[in-house]
């Protein structure tokens, strides 16, 4: 662990929640939207799936936009509501348990870019997990981008976390999977770890001691 620190900000996706991007766009390939990477990726996306991700769309104009990508398909809600969370994994027990230990230690915030779908569904995830009907019960503080209409890098998202939580950025450590908002988080004093591809907390941060 990174020294002084007293509050660790979590990202979900790709650290708490193992999550497979290239799922999702073979479903929506699949299913006939064959320009769906060019749309959505985790370092860039398009303007309407940002907006989505702030709460700027709602999900019946989400649906109605996706059944719209290709005229010359039909797809039924179900059917793009399937393919959008078939990215989104398993919660593994023991990064839930290292939460649960931290909690004694420190001021916990997440912080993830989100939506009302994914909401929906990782929320059932965790229940079949452990039970537990949200992550809240996990963190002090819980941010969703489609809920706060910010998202990350926007460098006044960090400052706010700061401010609401009343935070020291140096003694606020961050953990992202994507490099721009680690960058983002930088800029604005955060410690920061950068959970780079094939690294776990369990496995590379809070490893059991000995």
């Amino acid at each position: 662990m990174i020294q002084g620190v007293k509050h660790i900000v979590f990202d979900l996706g790709g650290v708490l929640l193992n999550i497979d991007y290239f799922l999702t766009e073979k479903a929506f390939i699949d299913l006939g939207i064959t320009n769906f990477a060019e749309l959505f990726s985790q370092k860039q996306q398009s303007l309407f799936f940002d907006k989505w991700e702030m709460g700027q769309i709602s999900r019946q104009e989400f649906i109605a936009t996706m059944q719209m990508a290709d005229n010359k398909i039909s797809l039924t809600e179900e059917q793009i509501v399937m393919a959008w969370n078939a990215m989104l994994l398993d919660f593994p027990l023991r990064r839930l348990q290292i939460l649960q230990q931290l909690q004694l230690h420190y001021d916990l915030v997440l912080l993830s870019n989100t939506n009302e779908i994914h909401e929906e569904a990782f929320n059932k995830i965790l229940m079949s997990t452990c039970g537990m009907p949200s992550l809240g019960v996990f963190f002090d503080k819980v941010y969703y981008s489609h809920k706060i209409g910010m998202r990350k890098p926007m460098k006044e998202l960090f400052t706010r976390v700061l401010m609401e939580n009343n935070f020291e950025a140096h003694e606020t450590l961050f953990i992202d999977d994507s490099p721009q908002h680690i960058e983002a988080a930088k800029g604005r004093g955060y410690q920061t770890i950068w959970l780079e591809k094939g690294m776990t907390i369990e496995n590379d941060i809070f490893k059991p001691k000995g």
